[in-house]
């Protein structure tokens, strides 16, 4: 039927060009965002899910955080130690050069020097072995501890070594001398004791600092398989888009054309009342 009216045709076409439009609007929409899902619009409950992964994510960046200054803070702490254990080789060879009973009198008052010297410098160590304010190997913590999970449930504990002097892994006091021949000879034993106790006190805190690497290497690792997850998701895949968006834009133009024949219809009207 054909009317002046109503132009049944025209409305159709129209129809599928503003469909069209729409489509068009999406894809170009993907391309400037790179996201196929960028809001709760595009797909509610797949933006749910990518929330909840980047929540995760962030949670664990913040647990990475905590893991490097943790294995810092070792790192600082078994620098110290074995700079107090090469400190002590030194304090033995000391000692021994003083127990020796043909030394003379200048000589052992020189080696003494040396020991005090070396002897105030562990306590040097000692008081600066701190990062961020932490330190493992003065005593003034009984532990440090570091995040392990995103929800902050889960920490990795690592037992600080207290290598002060006159403590109980380095027993040399801090009064300690070899002025004479007979402090030089207790004095070597006392340096031995100390030299296994800083060894085996070096090997507690790497212990402790593997732990930490272990998992930070996983938190590394799990971080990124979250990110990869999250991209399935909601990330575009530009070279259907684009193929897409052309395929949109030749759709858009038979669109126009096609309303542009179906409004020319009802000229024919006019045909049927010409003489």
């Amino acid at each position: 039927m054909l009317s002046v009216n109503t132009n049944t045709g025209a409305m159709i076409a129209l129809q599928y060009l503003n469909q069209t439009g729409n489509e068009l609007q999406t894809t170009q929409n993907r391309i400037n965002s790179g996201f196929k899902v960028a809001s709760p619009k595009d797909d509610g409950a797949t933006y749910a899910i990518a929330q909840n992964m980047r929540g995760n994510v962030a949670g664990y960046s913040a647990v990475a955080d905590s893991l490097n200054r943790g294995v810092s803070v070792i790192d600082v702490a078994i620098s110290a130690g074995q700079a107090l254990s090469d400190l002590l080789i030194e304090l033995k060879s000391k000692a021994l050069a003083a127990a020796d009973p043909s030394l003379d009198t200048a000589s052992r008052t020189a080696l003494n020097a040396d020991f005090t010297a070396l002897r105030d410098q562990i306590g040097v160590i000692v008081q600066n072995a701190s990062f961020n304010g932490t330190n493992m190997v003065d005593g003034s913590v009984a532990t440090i501890q570091a995040l392990a999970s995103a929800d902050g449930s889960k920490k990795i504990t690592v037992a600080s070594q207290n290598m002060k002097l006159s403590g109980s892994i380095v027993t040399v006091k801090t009064t300690s001398t070899i002025s004479t021949m007979a402090k030089a000879s207790t004095m070597i034993s006392t340096v031995n004791a100390s030299i296994q106790n800083v060894n085996a006190a070096l090997a507690k805190l790497a212990s402790g600092g593997k732990k930490i690497d272990v998992q930070r290497d996983f938190v590394t690792k799990l971080v990124d398989t979250l990110n990869a997850g999250i991209g399935n998701l909601v990330d575009a895949d530009m070279a259907t888009e684009s193929a897409r968006l052309q395929s949109l834009q030749v759709r858009q133009q038979l669109g126009v054309q096609a309303l542009s024949i179906a409004n020319s219809q009802p000229q024919i009207i006019l045909s049927l009342f010409r003489s």
